[in-house]
């Protein structure tokens, strides 16, 4: 079928509004009509050269499904979905019930393309687009994903706004929920108050944490962080900011968390933890992270994918926890127009937008 989708053709290029043929679904796969899709930090990914381009991004959509393809038994036309990332189901990681670690994760994930290296895009001139980012390539009105990275969710829900569970959302709360264990009544530090960190916050308030510094370079987004379960914030720019947390947390922090993949904040998140802390590391690293002889000494490091969550669990999981008044994700969320995309992208990579929702046109 035609739709249209937002397509990234060059590392520097704006993206271009585009109609497409998008293939019909093949076995195991869906067709979902985009109702919205959040736009991530992951999003710059193929920017840097980590994706062949032309690429329709978008890996936090919603919508509807409206065609199903062969095998699919679990999903039907007219439900309901959140999209999130792709994972084989077959292998040690999967069967064990951490698909964000799944053997193939890259070629399901970050190629643009299924894992038999086939497209589900073509464009105007008979050209192939990477149409499967993350299982799905939702910058689009249109995409296809597979019947395991699609959650199906009650249709009374505000469809638009659910896709940032998917990812961002999720990498967040599930980081503190599921990867590092966050206990009730302990103390965490979470570096970077963008959606990732700001999940992370509230879901330490639901976890019970007792301190929760909130750590970032802009104040509105501190003030933010305030609001939605920090106990304390601090400017990133602080002056011997190490020693102002560690005064916020009686020596020294029994977990932090960061969001930026920037080497020195990584340091300041280990530096910051006591004896026995444990440090949760996500996002693409910026640069080499080196270590003196006594960093690690006592201390336990996790690089973390998506929370380390399976979606069809855990997805629920945060809607329950909304529903209940405990989880105002939504709070993060400002819409954009599709064909507003380089509003959205340049307003989030400014600080200001914290998670800009893309809506197509009807």
């Amino acid at each position: 079928m035609r739709i249209r989708a937002a397509v990234l053709r060059g590392a520097s290029a704006a993206y271009s509004l585009e109609d497409l043929e998008l293939a019909p679904p093949g076995p195991g796969e869906v067709r979902v009509r985009v109702a919205g899709a959040g736009m991530c930090h992951t999003d710059q990914l193929p920017r840097i050269g980590l994706a062949d381009v032309p690429i329709v991004c978008g890996h936090e959509g919603s919508g509807v499904v409206d065609a199903v393809g062969e095998g699919v038994s679990r999903l039907a036309v007219g439900d309901h979905v959140v999209l999130s990332f792709d994972s084989c189901g077959r292998c040690r990681p999967c069967v064990q019930g951490a698909p964000a670690y799944c053997d193939t994760f890259i070629d399901r994930n970050l190629t643009g393309r299924r894992p038999d290296g086939t497209s589900s895009l073509v464009d105007a001139v008979g050209g192939h687009v990477g149409g499967r980012w993350f299982g799905q390539s939702s910058f689009a009105t249109h995409c296809l994903a597979t019947e395991r990275n699609a959650v199906k969710v009650d249709p009374s829900l505000p469809l638009e706004l659910l896709g940032p569970l998917g990812c961002g959302v999720q990498t967040g709360a599930a980081s503190i929920l599921v990867a590092m264990k966050v206990r009730a009544g302990s103390s965490l530090v979470v570096f970077g108050a963008g959606a990732v960190g700001l999940s992370a916050v509230m879901a330490a308030a639901i976890a019970g944490a007792a301190t929760v510094v909130a750590v970032d370079l802009h104040q509105h987004r501190l003030d933010l962080a305030a609001e939605l379960g920090a106990t304390h914030v601090v400017l990133g720019d602080t002056p011997d900011l190490l020693e102002s947390i560690r005064d916020l947390t009686d020596g020294g922090a029994d977990f932090s968390f960061d969001t930026t993949g920037v080497p020195h904040v990584m340091l300041h998140a280990l530096g910051c933890l006591r004896m026995t802390g444990v440090c949760g590391y996500v996002g693409v690293q910026h640069g080499t992270l080196e270590l003196d002889d006594m960093a690690l000494v006592g201390k336990t490091v996790l690089g973390i994918i998506e929370g380390g969550a399976d979606p069809q669990r855990f997805i629920p999981v945060m809607i329950d926890h909304w529903r209940a008044g405990r989880f105002p994700f939504d709070r993060l969320v400002e819409t954009f127009p599709l064909d507003q995309i380089a509003a959205a992208e340049q307003s989030s990579l400014a600080g200001g937008t914290i998670k800009p929702v893309l809506i197509p046109e009807r």
